[in-house]
């Protein structure tokens, strides 16, 4: 790494008095999920963010062009950059290193004042320390005018003071940190999620290289003292690299691949207005969906915000202008701003000082500023794009009275079927069976599939909180689906019905009329493609209620297994073979202890009884019993083994006791971890790109578990 890395600028208003302190660290580790949202998965990888995100600063403020992100063994992260080097000298009012006050004090770093970054996408400095409050670990490795500066810390604390340790022709950062076990209870780090995130950035910050490396099985990981670094370490564990000449373009282009393109031209701005850096890329697609991905200081704002609003404005007021010049629409129509998305990929980047977000999640742009800026970048350029292009232009005009036309034929068609566009008036669908609480927050529907299961639901159920849904077949896939073919699906609409959220423009999350939405399929193939044809529907049609922790996913088992009066269900078949292997076990201990008080008859009639063993399956194949597995099961006692093969083959006692008794079952909450990939996702398994659907069952064929 060390050969192919540029040396930075050395910008000596960068020094230790450039690092202001606010407040002190201890509050941290009490309570944690105040400064990284949780202890679980989100929090663990928050780590990675917060380190990152310094190096990426750096990097966003023209002094580093190569950042690398290792996974190493011991559940270890080290990051590195070539960028100024953290500052060691005297901070005046600490009396400490610098590099230790910004490791060891909260609200310490170079993001206040003057002297240190104009623009950043952390603005508390609160990441590094918070880090190392929550690290068992934490080494830090400041090659700073060809000298190595080290220090080390243990869950905040430094070990000893800031130490030179050797030459070095390198400048840059290396910090290495090692998640405290105490605080989060598993340490797991999920290589797809970190890589995802990293070419995102490589994306947003164009000709900035990162590099992604998973060592974490790597024997023997080179010494890091100051004489060799990751450039050996690349060799040895899978790595990835991530680097774009123009950035946003390529992003655009990769979600746009495998879809039809309206037009081949891409559009592309970048201009600065009053310290706001504006940064577009869009392109229209042949589809019914439109995207707007924006992003902060490089903080993806899922939420939107002042830009977002700004770029909307100017594009709907653009396209407006447009048709007054070519007449296409009738006098007195005009596009409204879900008109002229349709069909729409498009990444928004703006970078500013002083930036305010919404909320402690900053999915939100609350900085008024940034619309204006965005409104007079992008409306001027996109103005000029149409008169240069005239041949995209008519296309995505085209596109917008498409999407007109189908508004207005979906508005007709809602009147008529939902009346006024929302749900007064309609009874609640005949196949419902309420529960009996007006309480949101206590009610629950379950959706099934077909009537038997929804019969046995109704009789299992607690008629209080829990409402029951039954299916009839698959409803309709939404991925091409326009909002007038959409409603009038007597599944669908009885679903908006049951929710009371209605559809479209009206929908409303704040009336939903259940906090729990449960998908209760049977766990076969055709269950499966049901389950997923409903989280399409909820995802492109009614995102917040997933959004809002509203969706789950139940887990019925699929073995019940009698041992005497008394029954185990196991919801895989590993979970299976591990309770046969415990029973067998108890059982064995039991009879061993018995032996002495029982005579070789009562022996021999304890083992006839376990001849009577009841496998009630159609055939042994079909179930995967096989002959190994009945002599594991006459060792554990059990007399009888049924496979579920959908809800209704239970009765009412065993869905209760197993699917739907809130003190007993299993419920998966479906989240929305990555809306980018998500949105691919369901555009790729429920749209229209065959080959594409195609090479992605060819490439993942073999992790599948299929029930035949």
């Amino acid at each position: 790494m060390v050969e192919d890395l540029k040396k930075s600028k050395k910008n000596e208003s960068y020094g230790a008095e450039s690092i202001t302190v606010l407040e002190g660290l201890d509050p941290v580790r009490k309570r944690p999920g105040m400064y990284i949202g949780s202890t679980g998965t989100d929090g663990l990888h928050h780590l990675i963010t917060e380190i990152f995100d310094n190096s990426r600063d750096e990097a966003m403020a023209g002094h580093a062009n190569h950042i690398e992100v290792s996974l190493l063994p011991n559940n270890r992260v080290r990051v590195v950059d070539n960028g100024r080097g953290i500052p060691v000298g005297i901070h005046p009012k600490t009396k400490v290193s610098a590099l230790e006050t910004i490791l060891t004090v909260l609200h310490a770093g170079g993001k206040f004042g003057d002297g240190g970054y104009k623009v950043s996408g952390g603005l508390h400095g609160v990441g590094s320390s918070v880090v190392n409050a929550l690290s068992i670990y934490m080494r830090a490795e400041v090659h700073l005018d060809g000298q190595i500066h080290m220090q080390e810390y243990s869950i905040g604390k430094p070990k000893a003071k800031v130490k030179v340790i050797g030459k070095t022709t390198f400048r840059g950062t290396i910090i290495t940190f090692e998640p405290d076990l105490e605080i989060f209870k598993e340490i797991k780090f999920n290589w797809s999620k970190i890589v995802n995130r990293l070419r995102e950035q490589a994306y947003l910050a164009k000709k900035l290289r990162i590099t992604a490396i998973d060592a974490r099985e790597t024997v023997s990981i080179p010494d890091l003292n100051g004489k060799t670094y990751l450039k050996d370490l690349h060799i040895l564990a899978p790595s990835m690299s991530f680097y774009f000449e123009s950035g946003l373009p390529s992003m655009v282009r990769a979600l746009n691949v495998g879809k039809k393109l309206i037009h081949d031209t891409l559009f592309y701005v970048e201009k600065t207005v009053d310290d706001i850096n504006v940064e577009i890329a869009l392109q229209y697609v042949d589809d019914i969906d439109g995207k707007i991905i924006p992003f902060a200081n490089h903080i993806y704002t899922m939420e939107g915000g002042m830009h977002v609003t700004g770029f909307k404005t100017a594009l709907t007021r653009t396209l407006n202008t447009y048709n007054k010049e070519k007449k296409i629409l009738k006098d007195g129509e005009t596009f409204d701003g879900g008109d002229v998305l349709e069909g729409l990929t498009a990444v928004i980047s703006i970078k500013m000082p002083e930036i305010q977000f919404e909320g402690q999640t900053k999915a939100k742009l609350g900085s008024p500023e940034a619309r204006g800026a965005v409104e007079a970048v992008f409306g001027e350029s996109i103005a000029t794009f149409f008169e240069e292009h005239p041949d995209e232009a008519k296309a995505i005009l085209q596109k917008a009275v498409l999407a007109l036309r189908a508004r207005k034929a979906a508005k007709a068609a809602k009147d008529s079927i939902l009346r006024k566009g929302a749900l007064e008036g309609f009874t609640l669908p005949g196949k419902l069976a309420d529960c009996q609480s007006k309480v949101a927050e206590e009610s629950e529907i379950f959706i099934v599939e077909g009537d038997s299961a929804g019969g046995t639901a109704k009789m299992g159920r607690d008629k209080k909180t829990q409402a029951i849904l039954p299916l009839r077949g698959k409803i309709l896939n939404v991925e091409r689906a326009r909002l007038d073919k959409l409603i009038a699906n007597n599944e669908v609409k009885n679903l908006v019905i049951a929710f009371g959220t209605s559809i479209g423009e009206t929908f409303d999350v704040g009336k939903i009329r259940y906090h729990k939405i449960v998908i209760a399929t049977d766990a076969d193939v055709d269950g499966s493609h049901i389950r997923t044809l409903l989280l399409t529907l909820f995802y492109r049609y009614m995102r917040p209620i997933i959004e809002s922790g509203y969706v789950y996913i139940a887990q019925p088992p699929l073995y019940k297994l009698k041992q005497g009066k008394t029954d185990h269900y196991a919801f895989s078949d590993g979970e299976r073979d591990s309770i046969i292997d415990q029973l067998a076990k108890e059982r064995s201990q039991k009879l061993e202890s018995e032996t002495k008080k029982k005579t070789k008859t009562q022996l021999d009639e304890s083992k006839n009884e376990d001849e009577n063993l009841n496998v009630t399956e159609e055939e042994s194949e079909d179930t995967g019993v096989s002959d190994e597995l009945k002599n594991k099961l006459k060792q554990a006692g059990i007399s009888n083994v049924q496979r579920y093969k959908g809800l209704g083959e239970m009765n009412a006692d065993e869905l209760w006791e197993t699917t739907m008794d809130p003190s007993r079952r299993i419920l998966k909450q479906v989240t929305i971890d990555d809306a980018i990939e998500a949105d691919k996702t369901f555009d790729m398994l429920m749209g229209t790109d065959v080959p594409l659907r195609k090479a992605f069952i060819q490439s993942n064929a073999k992790m599948v578990e299929l029930d035949i």
